[in-house]
């Protein structure tokens, strides 16, 4: 057993549960491992591949106080310094024997952030303003249905080519997941319960957040430092440097920072990146061209906005129109498009209504004909779940039933028939989209016959990781602190001497209160009594366990 477990255990036993969860978290510790009290978790946690993790987490400022402190200096780095420091603020002898070994640090210099120019701050606004259109991009596309990932949590080959127009993907998928607008389930990325009230925002709201969370997100020790010197933040980390380079990466993409290289500035809006203050998105917003709230209808059922429309504008009109990225400002009402509003839960006269009121030149006939054509048909197949889970499909149209009972497209919904309708065993939402997608003018129906909105989005759930995952852990190491933790790690150094057959120096307490030292080779432990040689009498000696006050090894 390391003679310096104790002092770790008394450290870790003093540090409040958060910290504790911290703590364990950083040193990537299963929350189902075995240990039973902190001495257990002291020895587990001076073990070098620990240490490491521990140190890797390190800020260049920590990590040169740790360096440079002597065997008898005190260093307070906060709680980092649990797990790698004892109770007096000392670096743990197994602690320094790993920093002797890491490589050395880099002097980076004391760079702070310089302010950007008036070129770089409009390239910086450009860039933020295509950041955040891409990023709604995906958003929606993943609203439609979830985006396939690969094994390494990047978009698949199959959805890079459908969403070729959107950039660096990843990029934008990873600034999805650091804004907590989407999250990866299953091999799949899906939006967040705060996706939706996102899409809906203006630029400002929308930049505002992102940004926000995207700061609230970066490992300790970036804020203070000028982009130039991020990759020598955690010098004892071998993975940091490419890390840090994405992220400067995604703060250049967001706008926050400007310029490139070892020129790194920032735009007055970012500012908040270095400190804690709110960001403020009105110097950015001077930049940029005003959203618009009216657009243009024309009789080949176009629509064109005449600038970029408001975004909460812009996804209703996208909820019944093509759309595509790369011409923003452009829309086209077709069958199939209005048809998806109407499976949504749109009405005719709800459309009709929407684009009377936003729409600078009323709404032309061919458009109005259109919407009313296809709500006409809308409702001819009619999808309904069954009792069993399964769904049914009828049609006053035999001919339609007919055509999707031997349409290739639909073979992965097993229809069967039976009767005057199909039958399958996937659900109703499921199906009516497969439907409506393969051109048939499908609507959902409850039990009782009514149209319901066949919802599209699958949102994700809860983060998966279990802010209450280490308590259980957490509570048995409480349960095991007390008055006989003293008496327990006596137990465990007796029984750790005698595995090692080792010497040892024992304190023992007389029945006439004195006290008197005795050096041992350990032999045994059994029924409370430690047996063992005196060397200095040349004598077999058994002791109560109970009359033993501290034992130190001293060789094996």
């Amino acid at each position: 057993m390391s003679t310096h477990a104790r002092p770790l255990a008394d450290r870790l036993a003093a540090a409040s549960d958060a910290q504790l969860e911290r703590m364990l978290r950083e040193r990537a510790v299963r929350a189902d491992v075995g240990w039973s009290d902190f001495f257990d978790a002291a020895e587990a946690l001076l073990e070098p591949a620990s240490i490491e993790r521990a140190l890797a987490r390190l800020t260049l400022v920590q990590a040169r106080a740790l360096r440079d402190a002597g065997p008898d200096d005190t260093v307070d780095i906060g709680d980092a310094g649990i797990g790698l420091l004892d109770a007096d603020g000392r670096v743990l002898p197994p602690v320094r024997a790993v920093i002797e070994a890491q490589a050395d640090i880099p002097d980076s210099g004391d760079a702070r952030p310089a302010p950007a120019s008036d070129t770089d701050s409009a390239r910086a606004a450009e860039r933020a303003f295509a950041t955040v259109g891409g990023l709604a991009e995906l958003l929606l596309a993943a609203r439609t249905a979830p985006l396939a990932l690969v094994a390494t949590g990047a978009l698949s080959a199959t959805e890079k080519r459908r969403l070729l127009d959107e950039g660096d993907l990843d990029a934008l998928r990873d600034l999805a997941e650091l804004a907590r607008l989407a999250r990866r389930v299953d091999r799949e990325l899906r939006l967040t319960s705060d996706a939706e009230e996102w899409l809906d925002a203006s630029f400002a709201d929308r930049w505002t957040l992102v940004a926000s969370r995207f700061r609230d997100a970066l490992p300790s020790g970036i804020r203070e430092a000028a982009a130039s010197a991020w990759p020598h933040i955690h010098p004892w980390d071998a993975q940091w440097p490419a890390r840090a380079g994405h992220l400067r990466d995604l703060a250049w993409r967001l706008g926050l920072l400007a310029g490139g290289d070892s020129a790194w500035t920032v735009p007055a809006w970012g500012a908040p990146l270095h400190g804690n203050e709110p960001f403020d998105s009105s110097a950015l917003q001077s930049l940029l061209p005003s959203e618009v709230d009216r657009i243009f209808l024309q009789n080949d059922l176009s629509a064109i906005a005449p600038g970029p429309l408001q975004p909460v504008l812009d996804n209703r009109l996208r909820a019944m129109t093509e759309h595509d990225p790369a011409q923003a400002s452009s829309y086209r009402f077709t069958t199939e498009s209005v048809s998806r509003a109407l499976v949504e839960g749109d009405t005719a006269e709800g459309i009709l209504s929407f684009l009377r009121e936003i729409s600078l030149t009323g709404v032309p006939q061919p458009l109005e004909y259109l919407v009313g054509q296809t709500a006409t048909r809308h409702g001819l197949v009619r999808v309904r779940p069954d009792a069993d889970g399964g769904t049914s499909v009828t049609s006053a149209d035999a001919h339609l039933l007919e055509a999707m009972e031997i349409d290739r497209n639909l073979r992965p919904l097993g229809l069967i028939r039976e009767g005057d309708r199909l039958v399958t065993r996937v659900g109703a939402e499921a199906v009516a989209w497969a439907l409506t997608d393969a051109r048939y003018p499908a609507t959902l129906v409850d039990g009782s016959g009514r149209s319901v909105a066949a919802g599209r989005a699958r949102i994700a759930g809860p983060d998966s990781r279990d802010d209450d995952a280490y308590t259980a852990l957490i509570a048995r190491l409480r349960s095991h602190q007390g008055p006989d933790a003293d008496a327990a790690w006596l137990d465990r150094e007796l029984e750790a001497a005698v595995r090692a057959k080792a010497v040892v120096l024992v304190e023992v307490a007389m029945p006439d209160g004195s006290r008197r030292e005795l050096t041992l080779e350990a032999a045994g432990l059994g029924g409370g009594r430690l047996r063992g040689r005196d060397r200095a009498a040349d004598v077999e000696r058994t002791l109560p366990v109970r009359s033993i006050v501290s034992v130190r090894m001293l060789q094996s």
